[in-house]
């Protein structure tokens, strides 16, 4: 539930926004990405007493040539989702750069969260 209203969310926005990033919780939208990036939103977030529940979908922009531009994460956005209590990262699949992948998916594994691409 989650994962498809932050997608319906992130397909709400103008065809120019700044917005690449959303944050769901129990189906309720916490925070859409705006000019100043990810790491932002993320800090803007509050941790809440729900541990891991919750999910980043991070998608291009709806007018993005992402012949140049993708939307990028890495280990210091899973360390960031982490300190906010979410679950996971979701991706759009070959539409993202990734850093530190192997790093990313050890870390994700030994706090129980997902990084998936659909």
């Amino acid at each position: 539930k989650d994962i498809k209203r932050a997608i319906y969310a992130l397909k709400k926005t103008k065809d120019y926004s700044y917005s690449q990033g959303a944050i769901v919780r129990n189906n309720k939208l916490i925070a859409v990405e705006g000019n100043n990036g990810t790491e932002y939103m993320l800090k803007k977030c509050k941790k809440n007493n729900h541990k891991n529940l919750g999910v980043l979908v991070k998608f291009p922009k709806k007018k993005q040539d992402i012949r140049i531009d993708l939307p990028t994460v890495g280990l210091k956005t899973l360390i960031q989702c982490k300190a906010v209590g979410l679950k996971g990262i979701v991706l759009k699949n070959k539409k993202n750069v990734f850093l530190d992948l192997k790093k990313s998916i050890s870390f994700a594994n030994k706090n129980k969260m997902f990084i998936t691409a659909i």
